[in-house]
């Protein structure tokens, strides 16, 4: 997009709040208070080998919870929940015993030869394995997949939405291969071996007997006695062809309760206090792996919490010196996104304040690296913006406007495009949000080679960007607390599930 494009749009953006000189005064002397030095401060602590990677309901969590509590206490911010600043929720840890998968006369090694992502609770049970290849209409016709396994070629196509035809047509398993190579698929594997002890975590729903087993294109192919490329032409012309094999399984599930909670602090407004703006990153991380190495997560997610920490230390010193906001503001650390957006999603099935009332949410998720598409970039001074016209056109240009105000960040809309593969938009703590209509902006510096890795480590933060990037949040959210009017909803999430 060229500059004056970009120029000419935002300055229409006051519409129906026009900036004063001293209001743009007082914006500019409150995001003075957000520092690289407070930001390296919090995070040296939040992302330390002392929180031991701050896993969903565990020890550093909970250290995690409590110090970000204290902060919002000492920075004279309210305590939302009946005067505290967590809000407990519990979920469910199911772990799999032993799960065993014998395909002919093969005999497969969890977490080895396939990853178990499915849910079921079965003794023993055997039946064939058909090959389907991709799930059309024409190819169900073909295939009689009822009571039945089914191999699934997935790779380059949305899964879930293949499975639930599969499902449908009265398959009893499903078998699939979503990447290419052995070596992309051994890397998947040692995640989830790693993660394989500590059981999943999510709400408590009754069991589902729809095992789901990941494999690799040549353990796939191994099955069927057939070659990569055979199966890759069946899956299209005529998966028929393909002989079935006879299967042999086993499901041993627990089940365990788990504790944690959000943490929020919260400032009333003025004349709009009826109205609330939320300002959100998740505290949690993924905890110790397989080897014993602390995965620290500075970058995911502690710089976003950090942001959000500075960010609501301005808004408590300006209330202090009786220049709140007119609109309330709940700055909010969620727990369980690393598990599948957990928290965000029980505060918007429980709101402490009305979602009808709830005019934004801004979420901060990775701010303090710089990823691959800039790590060779003149200027590096960038972050990507996700989601913000989905709902609400105007704040997309609200933002703009106070990057060319105060920041004059480059803002990449990249992963706005409706075919982008990473889905970004439906993978951070915004899209509960998003779900109920309200207007989203999900603020992220990308993917880089020590995501989700122990090298997620605090002197590897770029604290300077990071400064720059928590600023124009800060003065996005003023702007959205203290205008006549919360941004309307123009647009709607019409790009499926994730």
């Amino acid at each position: 997009m060229k500059r004056n494009y970009i120029l000419a749009a935002a300055m229409g953006v006051m519409l129906s709040w026009q900036a004063t000189a001293q209001e743009q005064s007082l914006a500019e002397k409150y995001a003075g208070t957000i520092s690289d030095a407070d930001l390296k401060e919090y995070l040296s602590y939040l992302a330390s080998d002392e929180m031991e990677g701050r896993e969903t309901g565990e020890k550093g969590q909970k250290m995690a919870a409590e110090y970000l509590s204290k902060f919002y206490n000492e920075i004279g911010l309210e305590g939302p929940v009946d005067g505290k600043y967590t809000q407990p929720f519990s979920l469910t840890s199911v772990s799999y015993g032993d799960i065993d998968l014998k395909v002919g006369k093969q005999k497969l090694v969890n977490n080895e030869d396939f990853v178990f992502i499915g849910d079921g609770d079965v003794k023993k049970e055997k039946t064939e394995l058909v090959f389907l290849g991709l799930a059309n209409e024409e190819n169900l016709e073909k295939v009689d997949v009822e009571g039945k396994f089914v191999g699934l070629w997935a790779i380059g196509q949305r899964a879930g939405g293949l499975m639930d035809q599969i499902w449908e047509a009265g398959a009893r398993g499903i078998i699939v291969v979503t990447m290419e190579g052995q070596s992309n698929f051994d890397r998947l594997a040692n995640r989830y071996k790693s993660l394989s002890g500590k059981g999943r975590l999510g709400f408590d729903k009754p069991t589902e007997q729809k095992p789901v087993f990941l494999v690799s294109s040549d353990k796939m192919a191994s099955l069927f006695d057939k070659s990569v490329e055979e199966l890759k032409q069946a899956a299209k012309d005529d998966p028929a062809s393909i002989p079935s094999q006879k299967v042999r399984y086993k499901i041993e599930k627990k089940k365990e309760m788990v504790g944690t909670e959000n943490v929020m602090g919260y400032l009333e407004g003025t004349d709009k206090k009826d109205e609330v703006l939320v300002i959100s990153s998740h505290y949690d991380h993924i905890g110790i792996n397989s080897k014993g190495e602390i995965n620290n997560g500075a970058d995911d997610d502690g710089s976003g919490t950090v942001s959000v920490m500075e960010i609501a230390q301005a808004f408590a010193a300006a209330a202090k010196e009786g220049n709140g906001p007119r609109r309330s503001v709940l700055f909010l650390n969620v727990s369980g996104e690393e598990k599948g957006l957990l928290g965000s999603e029980y505060y918007t099935d429980n709101p402490v304040f009305p979602l009808e009332n709830t005019i934004n949410n801004l979420n901060i998720d990775m701010v303090g690296r710089v990823d691959y598409e800039y790590q060779d970039a003149e200027n590096q001074d960038y972050v990507y913006v996700i989601g913000s016209e989905m709902l609400a056109s105007q704040l997309k240009t609200i933002i703009e406007y106070n990057n060319i105000t105060h920041t004059d960040l480059i803002l990449d809309y990249r992963y706005d495009a409706e075919d982008d593969p990473n889905r970004f938009y439906y993978r951070s703590d915004h899209y509960n949000f998003a779900k109920h209509n309200i207007p989203v902006a999900f603020f992220f510096n990308g993917v880089h080679d020590d995501y989700h890795q122990p090298t997620d480590t605090v002197d590897k933060i770029e604290f300077g960007i990071m400064e720059k990037r928590a600023k124009l949040i800060f003065y996005t959210a003023w702007d959205l607390a203290n205008r006549d009017k919360r941004t309307p909803v123009d647009g709607s999430n019409d790009r499926g599930e994730r």
